[in-house]
């Protein structure tokens, strides 16, 4: 009895491992919830990309809320996300600061003359410690952040235009009220 139990021990722990990588395929990768949202933002103090004897803070954009875009010129994906963060920047709805990630200024300063500039401004993270602190582990991703500093949202990957549309400027307007 002891014998076929001890062989059923192998069969158990197969079927339980099984139906933790049968659960974990069915997952979208882009939903990973970040353990930032509700939390106060991360602070940063970096040079501005156009003016890099200037200094901007996140402590600049508190009583308003944000976007923070995390991009590089060396990202494809970037590419795809740009006209409508562009787009975006004409409506004047809320400040738009990138984060020049991993990136050389000059590249990332050809690149926004080449593909048009949405950000009110975009700071240098030529290390990628903001990014650490933000948790970006793949650009671009973006982080709505409210009034008070708190991140409210983490886009992972491009933003879309069914992202933008359902997700992020309902949050927004929602916010902006607050």
């Amino acid at each position: 009895m002891k014998k076929k139990l001890l062989l059923l021990i192998p069969l158990v722990v197969f079927f339980v491992l099984a139906g933790f990588f049968v659960v974990g395929l069915g997952l979208n990768p882009r939903e990973v919830p970040s353990p930032l949202i509700g939390k106060p933002a991360p602070t940063f103090a970096l040079p501005d990309l156009n003016e890099p004897e200037k200094t901007v803070t996140s402590k600049d954009f508190l009583g308003q809320v944000w976007l923070f875009n995390v991009w590089a010129s060396w990202c494809v994906s970037c590419r795809a996300e740009h006209p409508l963060l562009v787009a975006y920047a004409k409506t004047n709805e809320v400040a738009i600061v990138g984060l020049n990630y991993k990136d050389k200024p000059a590249d990332g300063k050809a690149w926004l003359r080449q593909y048009g500039d949405p950000y009110t401004v975009s700071v240098i993270d030529a290390d990628g410690r903001v990014g650490i602190d933000y948790g970006v582990y793949g650009v671009p991703e973006t982080f709505l952040i409210d009034k008070q500093g708190i991140i409210r949202y983490k886009q992972i990957g491009p933003i879309t235009e069914e992202a933008m549309r359902k997700t992020i400027i309902p949050m927004i307007k929602e916010l902006k009220q607050q």
